[in-house]
């Protein structure tokens, strides 16, 4: 339990932080969307090939990947059908709410919590691996064809996807890692170096934007945002729980690692992908706050049903 808090407690603490300084007007009105490029473009790219190209990706291809898969696809599934065929949210706003019910804060939250619950911080690398190769590529290929259909570009649309820093990053670590290489330290400290920035650059950004932000969960995206946090919080978890448990009969331990995994609450990484392309910006970050917030009885509520 203790693990659990510390995790949040460290979150909550950089976001109050990013709140002041947008309540003193120390970086401008720009303070949010510029941090968040930053974060985009430079520090999660580095971030994410210093991690990607660290990992054995043999070692990431487990059951655990399995129950990530079916989890995240079910939630992600669930909100775009309610989102596009009941609602008519166009592809991109509901892409963002999608990744909001279903991209997990596996980073600064999970590995902390993986630690303290878990007793390893190896049972997120599969949930880490499968949203930063596959889920965010596939985000922005969505958001991307959009965006390039708006300028009325079909070369555009095929081609910036492909070209996206955070998928050209997680490419070069996934190819560093199969080929076995070791990069050498000069060329490692300073990816090392910026990558430390990803991370605080993101929780700074999203504080920044609560500042003068109405009351969460209100407004146009209410009801978006109520369904990513329900999906997120708890569908989510539970159906993590029913397929590692029931699906694939795992041991306990597997299946306490599954259901804490995907009680994980939404990242900052989709505000960070939602201001870069101005979609959903406000459910992004409304969802990654109710869903921070209801994430932590639930994660003490199953840490202390496990023993």
């Amino acid at each position: 339990m203790r693990g659990v808090l510390t995790g949040f407690a460290v979150i909550a603490t950089v976001i109050a932080i990013g709140y002041l300084v947008g309540r003193i007007g120390l970086l401008g009105p720009e303070g949010p969307a510029v941090l968040s490029r930053v974060s985009f473009f430079v520090a999660t790219p580095a971030l994410l090939f210093e991690t990607v190209s660290r990992t054995d990706v043999s070692a990431v291809f487990s059951s655990a990947l399995l129950v990530t898969l079916i989890g995240t696809t079910v939630v992600a599934a669930l909100f775009a059908a309610v989102a596009m065929l009941w609602w008519r949210r166009p592809a991109p706003e509901a892409t963002i709410g999608a990744l909001a019910a279903s991209y997990v804060n596996a980073g600064n939250i999970g590995i902390p919590i993986a630690v303290y619950v878990l007793g390893d911080a190896a049972f997120v690398a599969p949930v880490l691996m499968f949203q930063v190769a596959v889920m965010a590529p596939l985000a922005f290929a969505v958001l991307e064809s959009a965006a390039a259909r708006e300028r009325r570009s079909v070369v555009r649309a095929a081609v910036r996807p492909l070209v996206n820093p955070i998928t050209v990053a997680c490419g070069l670590g996934v190819a560093v890692s199969v080929a076995g290489w070791s990069p050498p330290e000069p060329l490692m400290r300073p990816v090392e170096l910026v990558a430390a920035m990803a991370v605080p650059a993101a929780l700074l950004a999203y504080g920044l934007s609560l500042r003068g932000a109405p009351p969460p969960g209100s407004g146009d995206t209410a009801w978006d945002v109520r369904l990513a946090v329900v999906l997120k919080t708890l569908v989510h978890p539970a159906v993590a729980y029913l397929v590692a448990r029931y699906g694939l009969g795992l041991s306990a331990p597997l299946v306490l690692a599954c259901t804490v995994t995907a009680a994980l609450p939404t990242a900052q990484n989709v505000f960070v992908y939602a201001v870069r392309y101005g979609r959903g910006v406000v459910l992004a970050r409304d969802a990654i706050l109710l869903s921070t917030v209801t994430a932590v009885p639930v994660l003490i509520a199953v840490a202390l049903l496990a023993g």
